[in-house]
């Protein structure tokens, strides 16, 4: 039987119903949002198509296409960069009311509103389908026009204002929220786990110094550092990972100095400095192993920090920029709707961040619990 401290910790996290059920869903988010593209409705890169005839159309409504162009010149991607990047359309498509077919020409009514009617458009069959003509074994001109240029798009949670497809930008959301996140964790890790350590370890003049710094970080309001952050490093994707870091590493600094402070006098610690390990091995090889739980809840929790950061930023226009689905953004472009008869336009995005969110906390909790860091300075 394995009585391994990982072991027992894994068992007891499982117990608690609540944070297990947080780790399947991130889990959950992150497939989704690694398969990106691959399971969005619309293809494109960032889910940008617009069809302004579409806009605000409410969860559910499907729509009859026909295609009126192709562009040959479309490089047609492979699978890891349509999976990363999207893929382009090669086809140029309206949405219609109804269409018919005369003789050699198409005669389209596109969809212009519920209560409007346009007037018809004629194309060429042979033009738009040189594949209907002429008259093959396969079929009928109509018939074969139904099945190359005819097709019907389902928009499950809606369009937006632009005519885009809500649910595929929702998915690609997923990317930013949890890249920023993670990059962020990452920086807020490195540079939290080294300054508390030092300033825990050494002490004196040193742990000083440290602290005031980050005592001086910790008066400042976050969204307003990384604001300031932001401004000096100008708007973009990789600004807010930098920005989100550098704002989220106290929580983690003030952590390990104290775990490190606690730990540095114990017997193996004494025994390694006996043995003539230098400084460097004694903190990374026998202190911050032992302090491993509590820095893994406070990255969780800071997780849900950074996600919460970047949704402000990008409400406020600092964050990912369009056409990059962010569900900052989405909301903030949006936000004038929940009054209106298309709330679902920013409360989708703002359920998916409530969600996601909660989800990293109580999964923080679960955590805290587990490794029994109930007593320790740990905020969740």
């Amino acid at each position: 039987m394995d009585n391994s401290p990982s072991k027992k910790v894994w068992i007891k996290f499982k117990r608690n119903k609540l944070a297990f059920g947080g780790l399947i869903f991130i889990l959950l988010l992150m497939l989704i949002g690694v398969l990106g593209y691959l399971i969005t409705p619309d293809h494109t890169p960032y889910a940008n198509t617009q069809v302004l005839q579409l806009n605000k159309k409410k969860p559910g409504r499907t729509f009859k296409f026909i295609i009126v162009g192709k562009n040959p010149n479309v490089k047609q991607v492979g699978f890891f960069e349509r999976m990363l990047e999207g893929q382009k359309s090669d086809i140029s498509s309206i949405p219609i009311t109804s269409y018919r077919i005369v003789n050699n020409d198409v005669f389209i009514t596109p969809y212009i509103g519920e209560e409007e009617k346009a007037q018809e458009i004629s194309y060429k069959l042979s033009e738009i389908c040189p594949r209907c003509m002429p008259y093959s074994k396969l079929g009928t001109p109509a018939t074969l026009f139904e099945k190359f240029n005819v097709y019907e798009k389902t928009y499950w949670l809606g369009t937006d204002i632009y005519g885009r497809d809500l649910l595929s930008r929702l998915i690609l959301g997923i990317r930013v929220s949890l890249s920023v996140g993670l990059m962020a964790v990452l920086i807020s890790l490195f540079i939290g786990v080294t300054l508390g350590a030092v300033a825990g370890y050494f002490g004196g003049k040193i742990d000083a110094s440290i602290s005031w710094f980050m005592n001086v970080v910790w008066s400042l309001p976050s969204l307003l550092l990384v604001i300031a952050i932001s401004f000096a490093l100008g708007k973009g994707f990789w600004q807010i990972f930098i920005a989100v870091g550098l704002s989220t590493w106290v929580d983690v600094a003030r952590l390990v100095r104290g775990q490190v402070m606690a730990l540095k006098e114990v017997e193996f610690v004494e025994a390694a400095r006996a043995l003539g390990f230098s400084t460097s091995r004694t903190i990374i090889k026998h202190i911050l192993p032992n302090i491993a739980g509590p820095i893994l809840v406070v990255a969780s929790s800071n997780f849900a920090s950074a996600i919460l950061l970047e949704t402000g930023l990008s409400f406020l226009g600092f964050g990912a920029q369009p056409p990059m689905p962010s569900w900052g953004s989405m909301i903030k472009e949006h936000y004038g709707y929940i009054i209106m008869d298309a709330a679902y336009l920013a409360i989708l995005p703002g359920l998916a961040i409530m969600l996601t969110v909660y989800a990293f906390n109580v999964l923080a909790i679960g955590l805290r619990d587990a490794f029994d860091v109930k007593g320790q300075n740990v905020s969740v």
